[in-house]
């Protein structure tokens, strides 16, 4: 079973290093690649102003935050680290995520994130679809997922929809339905070795010696390598 933490956040500006801050993070859980309905969102108090075209693009203000813990605060340096555990994050430009949240985990002392743990979607997509537009928007406009009610960037949001567009990067619903099967084959079979075990006294035949050579010449001769039968045979 993989599990992939698919992750977005917001922050006070573009670079970490130049002291812009974390303000909102958001997680969802994917297993075989299917969102299970898992996720992790706080607000984070950055102790420090918003850019305006940073506001702009999400339109989180500082006011908003006021009353918003910060990020080493337990609730949500330690649940975020509980909720991502040891499993592979996928984000949309991970550079750009990773930077702020190992920004964020260094302040906290906290050990940061390897980069060989992160999974980028936007070099993903520009393999797939090169010299394309292979913004978040664009992509889900490419794939026909669905952006009704979404006005302004949230990390959230962002996450669930990233959680969508990862799946049909690995293949979509073809995908989906092969895991499906290939979950529905594993059940059954489990279950057929529940229930069945070795006959301790074999039935007798019930046909003659006559019965089955008639059948076999009828295999043989009139259904040949068409027949079902063959598929069967011991």
């Amino acid at each position: 079973m993989a599990r992939h933490i698919v992750l977005d956040t917001e922050t006070t500006g573009l670079d970490p290093r130049s002291g812009h801050r974390l303000i909102e993070i958001a997680c969802v859980e994917v297993v075989d690649y299917i969102p299970t309905g898992k996720s992790f969102h706080r607000y984070v108090h950055p102790d420090r102003a918003i850019d305006p075209d940073a506001e702009r693009v999400h339109g989180i203000s500082l006011e908003r935050l006021k009353n918003e813990p910060r990020f080493h605060e337990s609730v949500v340096c330690d649940e975020f680290l509980a909720f991502v555990g040891s499993d592979t994050i996928v984000a949309h430009n991970a550079p750009f995520d990773r930077g702020f949240i190992n920004a964020e985990l260094e302040r906290a002392g906290k050990p940061v994130t390897e980069d060989h743990r992160w999974v980028d979607t936007l070099a993903i997509a520009k393999k797939k679809f090169p010299g394309m537009y292979n913004s978040l928007d664009a992509l889900c406009k490419r794939m026909k997922i669905s952006l009704e009610g979404r006005e302004k960037h949230g990390a959230l949001i962002d996450a669930q929809l990233l959680a969508a567009v990862y799946l049909e990067l690995q293949g979509g619903k073809e995908r989906a339905l092969d895991l499906t099967a290939a979950v529905v084959r594993q059940a059954v079979g489990a279950a057929v070795a529940a229930s069945y075990g070795a006959r301790p006294r074999p039935l007798a035949p019930r046909c003659t010696e006559a019965e089955r050579a008639a059948h076999e010449a009828f295999v043989r001769d009139v259904l040949k390598d068409k027949a079902v039968w063959l598929q069967f045979r011991g």
